[in-house]
């Protein structure tokens, strides 16, 4: 090993051991007072962050520019950076809390349109849930306290620097969710979604690059993943949205909406349909509150 290599490793080391202090810190601190501080932070990051705020607005401005005037646009990027702050250090937070604790700030609606009927070979059904980067999105993985007899899981970007994945990955383990890196263990993720007794979320709300299909989003053309179509399609798993709104400091509601059809009287619908009926359910969620989405993507690159 190389002496650069070394100090690397040091440096990596030292960085984690800081990290994971923090994260122990947060997960002792009571929920609504993390959820304040990550407010403020975000809200610090508006004026810090140049790049991400000059999205946010522009963003904002494309799509609600016509409904609301420039310093609306102003307030509610501000609002959005504070929310988003928010939403990751509370993440830090909820991803150790156990199930019966966590039942105090995140409830479940729409619990009942899950078709929890077998499948005609006697066995459980699986599900796809169409997710997106609303409230705190993390949540999503604690899923699997509240429907029990299922198993859950989603893919992920790993992060080059490896104390950083190395962190995320402790943080993660806790929440009862299977994780895989979406350019390495595709086939693992694939393997699982053809289980019974399963529920796969995948983010469908960033751009989808070069791969993606292009359809309209809030009313503008932008690459969208065709995965959650595909993959119900191919492995027979039924189709919802579910996301999360923030209902006030440090609590939360997830949505399960109704069942997007992959089928109409026994024939496949085109991937495209489907895909455009996601949006449909994500573009009210946006609409319903924007501060509550992650404006600071450029998810209208083509």
């Amino acid at each position: 090993m190389s002496v650069k290599s070394a100090f690397n490793k040091v440096v990596d080391s030292l960085f984690y051991l800081i990290a994971c202090s923090f994260v122990r810190i947060i997960q002792i601190t009571p929920l609504m007072l993390v959820g304040l501080i990550g407010r403020i932070g975000g809200f610090l990051f508006y004026f810090l962050d140049a790049r991400h705020r000059r999205v946010a607005v522009n963003n904002l401005l494309a799509i609600m520019g016509n409904s609301l005037s420039k310093q609306e646009i102003i307030s509610l990027a501000r609002e959005n950076f504070a929310r988003i702050g928010e939403s990751y250090l509370c993440a830090l937070k909820t991803a150790g809390l156990p199930a019966g604790k966590l039942c105090r700030s995140l409830t479940i609606k729409g619990h009942e349109n899950l078709d929890m009927t077998r499948r005609e070979n006697g066995t459980l059904p699986s599900f796809m849930f169409a997710i997106g980067h609303f409230g705190n999105f993390e949540v999503y993985a604690k899923l699997a306290f509240l429907t029990p007899g299922y198993e859950i899981a989603t893919s992920y970007r790993g992060f080059s620097k490896p104390w950083i994945d190395r962190l995320i990955k402790s943080v993660r383990n806790k929440t009862g969710t299977f994780y895989f890196e979406r350019r390495s263990e595709g086939k693992k993720l694939r393997a699982f979604m053809n289980r019974p007794g399963i529920i796969t979320g995948l983010l469908v709300d960033q751009s989808a690059g070069r791969k993606g299909l292009r359809l309209p989003f809030l009313g503008r053309l932008c690459s969208t993943s065709a995965a959650p179509a595909i993959f119900s399609l191919r492995y027979n798993l039924r189709l919802y949205c579910c996301l999360c709104r923030r209902v006030g400091l440090g609590r939360w509601e997830l949505e399960i909406s109704p069942e997007i059809p992959t089928r109409l009287c026994g024939d496949v619908r085109s991937i495209e349909d489907i895909t455009t009926d996601v949006n449909s359910v994500l573009e009210r969620f946006v609409l319903e509150d924007p501060a509550n989405w992650f404006w600071v993507h450029n998810r209208w690159k083509l």
